[in-house]
């Protein structure tokens, strides 16, 4: 078995034929959502799958992932944090500041910070950033997975609240929560559209694509605060 960091906080794996992307766990001995593990010159690694992830796959499609060990993430779209863990291994000296909207699915991501000190739990609405401006501080990095019609201009409001300039935004857009009688195609069109026009801020769209086959009509975005 053969393990390369390939950016900051993300590895590749190698064994025979098969890769796998993994992060370096930040607290070995636990998983999270029945990954696999490895070990490799005493390190553990946790298996990242991309089926169950979207920030996961765009690793694997070489999207360009803005983490350090220090940087501070804010994350829409929490959930129970299958994808929320990885990113605090990715950073072990930052924070990741947690945002989900349901009360039931805090629960689970309640128990996940019990053993992650770097994770804030926030249960708040994605559309009223408003209501955690007093705990969130400017961020290098915002992550958005939300499955709600107005992706685009959630992730523009939070990004003019928070995202440090030169920081980075990463999307993943939904076209069946956003309208699920209009193609993929068109709705990816008139997200990036509202991304590239916003006011009150200016961000630049680094990298666009479609994140089939692991997720179908999802489109993933990398855009960079400019202004």
């Amino acid at each position: 078995m053969r393990v390369q960091e390939i950016s900051s906080g993300i590895y590749e794996t190698q064994g025979g034929r098969k890769k796998q992307i993994a992060t370096r766990n930040l607290v070995p001995g636990n998983t999270v959502y029945g990954e696999r593990t490895l070990e490799d010159d005493s390190v553990e690694y946790r298996i990242w799958n991309p089926r169950r992830s979207k920030l996961g796959a765009m690793a694997v499609r070489k999207f360009q992932m803005p983490f350090s060990k220090d940087s501070r993430v804010l994350y829409l779209g929490a959930a129970s944090g299958t994808t929320v863990s990885h990113v605090s291994d990715m950073v072990p000296e930052g924070v990741v500041y947690a945002v989900e909207f349901a009360p039931s699915t805090m629960r689970q991501l309640l128990r996940l910070c019990d053993a992650r000190k770097n994770i804030v739990p926030l249960l708040a609405d994605a559309t009223r950033p408003v209501s955690y401006a007093h705990v969130v501080e400017p961020v290098d990095v915002i992550f958005q997975d939300v499955a709600q019609a107005n992706q685009a201009e959630i992730a523009v409001e939070n990004a003019k609240q928070f995202l440090k300039k030169d920081g980075y935004l990463l999307l993943s857009i939904k076209a069946r929560s956003v309208d699920s009688t209009v193609a993929p195609e068109k709705i990816f069109k008139e997200q990036l559209k509202i991304l590239s026009a916003a006011q009150g801020i200016k961000l630049k769209i680094v990298k666009k694509q479609n994140l089939s086959p692991f997720h179908i009509d999802h489109m993933g975005v990398v855009a960079q605060r400019i202004d």
